[in-house]
């Protein structure tokens, strides 16, 4: 008999580090957000399963969370956000006006 290991495709830890990472990112940036635990609603999470364009889906499974959405459209996923974030392309990410920053001097 063989023995068999299926690894994890996911660490809850992992998960809720990037969650937190997105909401610190809004929360810096004073941009109004709406945290949506999908663990404690079907209804929630089917609307998300739903609500990811099917290119957008992983080959096996359901997305993991954070999945980003700017009222029913779908942003991206933690990845696609850190690259935005990396890039300096976070409002454009999720499809707001970049902030106007004044210079005090």
């Amino acid at each position: 008999m063989a023995v068999r290991i299926e690894p994890w495709s996911f660490c809850l830890i992992c998960i809720k580090k990037k969650q937190q990472d997105v909401v610190r990112f809004l929360e810096a940036n004073k941009i109004e957000f709406e945290e949506v635990d999908i663990t404690m609603s079907e209804e929630q999470r089917q609307w998300m399963y739903k609500n990811i364009p099917p290119e957008k889906k992983p080959a096996q499974g359901n997305p993991l969370p954070p999945q980003i959405f700017s009222g029913d459209r779908y942003c991206g996923d933690y990845d696609s956000f850190f690259e935005a974030k990396e890039s300096n392309t976070v409002f454009s990410f999720l499809g707001l006006k970049p902030r106007l920053t004044s210079k005090v001097g």
